[in-house]
């Protein structure tokens, strides 16, 4: 089923819960939760392959991000482009997602380009120096 065959409702609830990904802050952290814990699926993914982790990183909204990775989002999970959400944090410049998802061993040579290859290219050696080491 595509997404222009999804009933409306269940479309509209769709877009709700991308958006909690996107827009953050421990209210939305906190709700986006509640549907994780009520079956939706953690990664769950849009037409791009971005999945709910890989929104909220690259959105900055580590609220988010923590909530997702206490559930067991795949902090490795790749999109349709083969992006990994450590590298889409350190493009975005987002500090704070970028250490969240250190901590829970996300693979800083997951994705092309990887998160490595993005933090040399935005001369973050503080980064490179932690993911050479």
């Amino acid at each position: 089923m595509t997404e222009s065959q999804l009933p409306d409702d269940v479309q509209e609830l769709v877009n709700k819960i991308f958006g909690l990904a996107r827009e953050g802050g421990a209210e939305a952290a906190e709700t986006l939760g509640a549907y994780v814990d009520s079956g939706v699926d953690v990664d769950l993914s849009n037409q791009d392959g971005n999945s709910l982790l890989m929104l909220a990183a690259y959105a900055g909204q580590v609220d988010v991000v923590k909530a997702l990775i206490a559930r067991g989002a795949d902090v490795n999970r790749v999109n349709n482009r083969n992006q990994a959400p450590l590298a889409g944090a350190i493009f975005k410049k987002e500090d704070a997602v970028i250490e969240a998802l250190i901590e829970a061993g996300a693979d800083p040579l997951a994705g092309t380009p990887t998160a490595l290859d993005t933090a040399k290219m935005f001369g973050r050696e503080d980064l490179v120096a932690r993911f050479e080491s």
